[in-house]
């Protein structure tokens, strides 16, 4: 749970640190060159040669020098805790400990290069070398801090928890939460199966139900997971509330290993000193995830650029064809319940919403979807932007904020979530999406069920080369309006 992330972005943080290294040993490089040539008068301390063989000359004769030397000052960050609690920290304590452990780190370089004999490194360019890396990684460690805290005050990456259970280990799990704020946890509220309890406050939570109200608030409330820190006798209790976030699609965690889920993969994880199995429905990765977002983010700013045509034509044409607004906002249902407000073009008369309700009858599409091939609604220029898909482009920079992705579940209507059987609200467990399997299979030619039936797959499935052949067959199916109506 928070380990798995905790780790993920010391790891992302070291890779970085490696690149500022990389970097900041060529910079020296070029400055050494310039001091010495410009303010100091000095020669090279290498052969002359033209100004594009001294970069690999040089890279040459220092690369196992920089390849002791990166690994070296890393672990030493490492091993000083400039990783660990690293929001929690000052940042002059941060500052403070690069500049000791890249101390010690120019120690070992300088030896290396007294033990290897290494006449062309000079001393001048060891200094620039130190003095430029810990600048650059001071630099580069605000920039994390600044984009971490920024990222914690908007509620980016906050995780909703639903805690089930108020005695002594309870109350000793949201003391802990308290004490690490950094990671990100926000406790919605708090379960007890005592009916005398409810209403009350524990440690200034309020226990919003019991275990039988569980779906309930899992409807009412925006929850990511479900954390159960129970007594013993509970234990046969339990099982059906566990079951039924599995359903949902909601993960959960127990300290106890009694339970066999039918979806969700079992994994055991540590809350500091508190053992815990996570029953996780989704098998998509922390690296997966922040690789899906890169990727979102890339291909959306490529694609936005290159319709940046079709956008300003399409644009032109619904505010001389049809009178109302261009754009149409919807409110959507995103991952686990979060709402947002979906954009697209008008590809329907201003005011179409209210006349819906005329046209539920002619509903083609079972369940709570509503589908309809020949809509009077939907106006000349609508039909042909909808047989292409145009009407969806505004959706890009949905997938920029963050509200969906590239590929995943096509986000619902609240009316039509709360429509939603259990099985089929698992659906909401990952990120929407523009496209999916549902999207390139047919769309509107195929049924309510079998369209749930294939988004579960999907996650059930989910991979980033999944990802990349759903978005290779949009293609197709834009270019050619296969299923659109």
């Amino acid at each position: 749970m928070v380990h798995e992330k905790e780790v993920f972005l010391i790891r992302l943080m070291k890779i970085t640190d490696a690149f500022i290294i990389v970097l900041s040993f060529f910079m020296a490089f070029f400055i050494g060159i310039v001091l010495r040539q410009k303010l100091i008068g000095l020669p090279l301390p290498f052969a002359p040669s033209s100004e594009i063989e001294r970069p690999l000359f040089f890279l040459k004769n220092h690369l196992s020098l920089m390849l002791i030397t990166i690994p070296a000052w890393i672990s030493l960050m490492s091993l000083d805790g400039v990783y660990q609690n690293f929001r929690t920290k000052l940042y002059i304590e941060i500052v403070w400990r690069i500049f000791r452990t890249g101390f010690l780190s120019v120690l070992v370089m300088g030896s290396i290069v007294f033990i290897l004999k290494m006449t062309i490194t000079s001393r001048l360019f060891v200094a620039v070398f130190a003095t430029t890396a810990f600048l650059s990684l001071a630099v580069g460690k605000a920039v994390w801090k600044k984009v971490m805290d920024l990222a914690f005050r908007r509620g980016y990456n906050l995780v909703n928890l639903l805690i089930v259970g108020s005695g002594t280990r309870a109350q000793g799990f949201i003391k802990l939460v308290r004490e690490h704020a950094h990671w990100g946890l926000k406790i919605v509220g708090l379960v007890d199966d005592d009916p005398k309890l409810l209403g009350k406050k524990v440690l200034d939570y309020e226990i919003i139900g019991r275990l039988r109200d569980i779906p309930r608030i899992l409807r009412e409330h925006v929850i990511d997971r479900v954390i159960f820190i129970v007594p013993r006798l509970w234990l046969n209790r339990i099982e059906p509330a566990i079951e039924h976030c599995e359903m949902e699609g909601i993960d959960t965690a127990v300290a106890v290993d009694l339970f066999h889920p039918k979806l969700a993969q079992i994994r055991q994880s540590k809350f500091v000193n508190i053992p815990l199995l996570v029953f996780q429905t989704s098998i998509a990765k922390e690296w997966q995830i922040f690789s899906k977002r890169i990727i979102d983010l890339v291909v959306s700013l490529i694609v936005l650029i290159v319709l940046s045509p079709v956008i300003i034509i399409s644009m032109v044409v619904i505010r001389l064809s049809s009178p109302g607004p261009i754009f149409y906002r919807q409110t959507r249902v995103g991952m686990n319940g979060r709402l947002f407000t979906l954009y697209k073009f008008r590809s329907m008369v201003d005011g179409a919403e209210m006349r819906k309700r005329e046209l539920e009858r002619q509903n083609e599409m079972n369940g709570p979807t509503f589908k309809m091939r020949r809509d009077p609604r939907v106006t000349k220029f609508g039909r042909f932007m909808r047989k292409f898909s145009i009407d969806e482009y505004p959706q890009l920079f949905n997938v920029l904020k963050g509200d969906i992705s590239l590929v995943g579940p096509r986000p619902s209507l609240p009316t039509e979530v709360e429509m939603y059987k259990v099985w089929q609200r698992r659906r909401l467990s990952m990120k929407p999406g523009i496209t999916c399997i549902w999207q390139v299979s047919g769309r509107n030619k195929i049924d309510f069920d079998r369209w749930m039936e294939m988004d579960l797959r999907y996650i059930d499935n989910f991979s980033l080369w999944l990802d990349f052949t759903i978005l290779v067959r949009t293609v197709f199916v834009v270019l050619t309006g296969y299923g659109a109506s």
